[in-house]
């Protein structure tokens, strides 16, 4: 092979049969906040997830709406709310790791809806996380890689090595949780092993992961992106799995789609819309590095981690995001001496 076989509609992946959801017990409308894409095709898949997952139960609105990047924006979405009647809303962070965008961006923003519809109370619910959903979605794809028609050497696992890419943070909480998921996926798979790298922002990036992985002499290479949805970065994910194809042809490469608008996510979906219903909504922030900056007294941010999400945070954070040519963490060293720091 001479380019990375890339599997590029992951609705060929998906059961033809709906998911079935528990009955909400309220009819509230949903903000569903994506992060945002510059690309087009990304915005549309969460605008298209929206449209599906409100397609599964019409008895309250479902409305999308963007951190940043694009519009609608958060407000625009709570202005839509608003502008229908009502005053109750819950909120779900269309996210799969609690990282700097769940803890203070969007939290910031429900907070400057709030100032200005101060009538509006917000129920504020969990990202994705760690899910047995998930983790079956994966595990059916990986399966799907098993079959001939995307395997025609019959390569075994135990000569294939698992890629796992995260997006990458700057939390450590968060990129943790992508190393843990990563070993979930591998214990049991049959791989000969897998290697956790990232796309940005954090280390070892992408690049470094292909060559550890290739330090095993494996004759396949399964690279799983850890994404919702396409956009840049899942396309450059695909251009350097690409381009190490043709650098190193002897070792088969195939790229997983994204997850995309797959049943299992709106089954995790529907039970975090259930908790903010139910007000069961719960997060793990014992090794968070804003909790332990706030208990040490180090923190201006006046962040509690109760996580209840009903009140106002006041965390006043800009979003300083990380441009390749601005990057604060491309040097090992300077990651390591800032990774803890409170931005």
């Amino acid at each position: 092979m001479t380019i990375a076989h890339i599997l590029s509609d992951p609705r060929l992946f998906d059961p033809s049969e709906p998911p079935i959801l528990a009955p909400l017990p309220q009819r509230r409308p949903l903000l569903l906040i994506g992060h945002g894409s510059r690309d087009d095709q990304g915005r549309q898949n969460l605008l298209d997830f929206a449209t599906a997952y409100q397609a599964l139960d019409n008895s309250r609105p479902v409305i999308p709406c963007f951190l940043e990047l694009t519009e609608p924006t958060i407000q625009d979405g709570v202005d839509r709310c608003v502008a229908e009647g009502y005053e109750d809303i819950s909120a779900l962070p269309v996210l799969l790791f609690a990282a700097r965008h769940n803890k203070f961006d969007v939290t910031n923003a429900l907070d400057s809806a709030r100032d200005r519809n101060p009538q509006v109370r917000f129920h504020y619910g969990r990202h994705f996380g760690i899910t047995p959903e998930i983790l079956d979605l994966w595990r059916d794809r990986l399966a799907h890689l098993d079959q001939p028609q995307h395997n025609p050497h019959a390569i075994e696992r135990q000569h294939t090595v698992l890629l796992f890419v995260g997006r990458g943070a700057s939390d450590p909480d968060a990129n943790g949780d992508v190393a843990k998921l990563a070993r979930i996926m591998w214990e049991g798979s049959g791989y000969s092993t897998v290697e956790t790298c990232f796309i940005g922002i954090t280390h070892p990036r992408l690049e470094e992961g292909f060559r550890r992985a290739r330090l095993y002499h494996p004759k396949r290479i399964v690279v799983l992106p850890y994404f919702l949805f396409t956009g840049v970065l899942m396309k450059k994910i695909q251009a350097i799995a690409a381009q190490e194809q043709s650098q190193y042809p002897e070792t088969e490469v195939v790229c997983l789609p994204e997850m995309g608008l797959h049943p299992q996510l709106m089954a995790v979906m529907r039970r975090r819309e259930i908790e903010t219903q139910q007000g069961t909504v719960a997060m793990n922030c014992e090794m968070c590095k804003f909790r332990l900056a706030a208990v040490a007294g180090t923190s201006d941010h006046g962040h509690d981690h109760g996580h209840s999400h009903g009140h106002g945070h006041g965390h006043g954070h800009g979003h300083g995001h990380d441009h390749p040519a601005e990057d604060p963490y491309r040097e090992p060293a300077q990651y390591h001496e800032r990774i803890w720091q409170v931005p």
